[in-house]
This record gives C-alpha cells, sequence and structure tokens, in this order.
C-alpha cells in the first residue's frame, strides 16, 4: 500500500564545430559572428508562454514540447506542467500565460470570467473515466443497478458525466445506487489497487494503469465515454482542450496557426510512436512512470479535433453540463465567440 500511494502522490503533485583557419584572429572573428547570427535567429522567435496539466492533457504535447526544448520549433514553445488547473487559472487571467490546456469546463468559466478574453481552440482529449471493478459483474451500465460505486469528483464533471449516464440509462443516481465519494483519485486507486477487494469504480487514466499495475485481477468494465456516446451522439465526453488568449492570436495569427499544425502533429506521434511519448510524459513529469504512461496512453483518448466539429461537440457537452450545474460552466453558455476558427 505505501508502494502505490507513493506513486499516486506523485503523479497528483501527477548534442562543436572547430573552425579551421590559418589565422587564430580570424577563427576567433567567426566564431564570434556565427553566435551572434544564432542569437538573432534566437531574438526572432515568438516566445509562446503555455500551461499544462499532469496526466492526459499534457501527454499530446510531450513530443512538442521536447522538440522546442532543442531548438527544433520554428518559435519556442516554453511549456510549464502543473498538478493543478487551479495553479494555471489566476495566470491566464492576470496576462502571464497566453496558450493552456485545461479541462473543457474550466475553459467555459474562464471564458465568463475573463469577460470573452479566451478563446477555445481545439479538443485535445476525449473522455478519461472508466468503470472499474475487481469481478466480473458488470457489462453494461444497467448492471450497476444496486452497486455501490467509488467515485472522485463530488460537484465536478465526474459526478456529472456518472449521473447523466446513469440517468440516460434510465437508473436514478439518488435512489437505485449508492455512490461514495473520495477526495482524491489516489484514494480510490489505491482502494481498488487492494487485493480480494470487490468494490466497482469510476476511475480516470492514468489511475486506472496504476491501480492495475498493483492488481492484475482490475478489469476495466465499462469504457464512459462509449457510454457518453450511445446515450448522446451529438456531443463528445470531453475531458480536455486547448485554450487561447484571443489578442495573442489575433496579433500572431500566423504563428498560432503553425503552432496548431504542430500540436496536432505531436499528438498524432503520440499514437504512432506512444513508447517514445511515454518515455518523454516521465521524463517530463507528466506522469510518473513510463511503463506507466505506455499502459494508460491507449486509453486516454488523445485526439485533435476544432473549427465546426469542435463547436459541434464541445457545446453539446457543455450544455449537458450546465443541465445538471449552471455554475460548473460559469453560469451560461459560452458565445460563438468562444470557438476559435468556427462559424
Amino acid at each position: 500500500m505505501k508502494k502505490i500511494l507513493s506513486v499516486l502522490m506523485a503523479l497528483c503533485m501527477a548534442v562543436g564545430l572547430v573552425a579551421c583557419g590559418t589565422a587564430p584572429s580570424n577563427s576567433s572573428s567567426n566564431s564570434q559572428q556565427e553566435t551572434v547570427q544564432s542569437s538573432s535567429q534566437e531574438d526572432e522567435k515568438l516566445t509562446f508562454r503555455i500551461a499544462a496539466m499532469k496526466g492526459p492533457t499534457a501527454m499530446g504535447i510531450a513530443k512538442l514540447m521536447d522538440e522546442s526544448k532543442w531548438n527544433r520549433t520554428p518559435d519556442s514553445y516554453q511549456v510549464k506542467i502543473y498538478a493543478t488547473a487551479q495553479e494555471i487559472v489566476p495566470q491566464i487571467v492576470q496576462d502571464e500565460i497566453d496558450v493552456a490546456l485545461l479541462p473543457a469546463n474550466v475553459a467555459s468559466n474562464l471564458y465568463h470570467q475573463t469577460e470573452g478574453k479566451v478563446q477555445v481552440a481545439a479538443i485535445n482529449t476525449l473522455g478519461v473515466l472508466y468503470m472499474v471493478e475487481n469481478g466480473d459483474t458488470i457489462h453494461s451500465v444497467a448492471d450497476l443497478k444496486g452497486k455501490t460505486i467509488y467515485s472522485t469528483g463530488k460537484n465536478n464533471t465526474p459526478e456529472y458525466v456518472l449521473n447523466y449516464i446513469l440517468t440516460q440509462n434510465g437508473i436514478n443516481p439518488q435512489t437505485d445506487v449508492t455512490i461514495e465519494y473520495k477526495s482524491e483519485a489516489t484514494e480510490v486507486a489505491a482502494l481498488m489497487a487492494e487485493e480480494g477487494n470487490e468494490a466497482i469504480a469510476v476511475l480516470p487514466q492514468p489511475y486506472v494503469a496504476i491501480a492495475q499495475s498493483q492488481n492484475e485481477n482490475l478489469r476495466v468494465a465499462l469504457d464512459l465515454t462509449k457510454e457518453w456516446d450511445s446515450v448522446s451522439p451529438d456531443s463528445s465526453l470531453i475531458t480536455g482542450v486547448l485554450v487561447v488568449n484571443r489578442e495573442f492570436a489575433q496579433q500572431n495569427a500566423k504563428e498560432f496557426e503553425l503552432f496548431l499544425k504542430n500540436y496536432k502533429e505531436s499528438i498524432e506521434f503520440a499514437h504512432k510512436v506512444p513508447a517514445e511519448v511515454a518515455k518523454l510524459s516521465a521524463h517530463y513529469e507528466i506522469v510518473p512512470k513510463a511503463g506507466i504512461a505506455l499502459k494508460a496512453l491507449p486509453q486516454c483518448n488523445l485526439i485533435y479535433i476544432d473549427g465546426d466539429e469542435m463547436k459541434t461537440r464541445l457545446s453539446g457537452y457543455l450544455k449537458v453540463l450546465m443541465e445538471q450545474n449552471e455554475k460548473s460552466i460559469g453560469g451560461s453558455m459560452p458565445k460563438d465567440d468562444f470557438y476559435y476558427g468556427a462559424k
């Protein structure tokens, strides 16, 4: 138990050119000139101040983050990883961050809080919530009736998602099931990692992978993203989005469009070469261990969706959240100008 708790807590807080010449003075002059030219090229680059959270929403940018570190990108993408969205939001409000990877409902709240100063430019992560069990009793949502379910996220999106899926399947969350909420996903993951515990729980990736690494009998019973799709075909279960400071995007339109292209390619690379992205995710402390990242990646639903499709899917998701608790998205649905690049 101490071993898994230490891993879980880590998650929460989750290569010279030598100038040749006959005269040393000429060699020194050439070297200085090359240094000046290199510095000049660096000065021409636009700096993107980017914030991302530990976990799935940042795994898609790991490759781009690494390329920028080694000066292989057209502009400088300075990515900083944070433990929570609460650390990022004040910096966006104070114009200290240009681009951020955030939960979808947090983006909507920011839009209202800043009076439209931010826009969402892309969906980067679909649902990462899974119903897991130590057993083989749950094969459909209907099988949850009469069960006790452990979860996290009371008064937050995990609760709203679970309630919506249960309700749409004819199950009353208040009377037909017992839902016990824990304060942290680490508590639920530790509980599910215990051998012989026949509990049922809602867990996000990569906590599912962490718990499975400690308990090989833990089974993914339901993919809540697929369950959402089956009852709400006009929307998607969305975990993360990319938001941008509206003024920054307008003043640097060409550079921002190029960044989006590079970001999309970084996400696609995660699907093509997951082992490398898993290593980068561990290296940049996005996920505590490469093995955990590699196991979790296929179930993290990394994706790149922009434009009109982004607007359709995201607005549908936010509407569901608003119907359950309008405060969860900032009090009302965002206006059309919230969706960058959409009609």
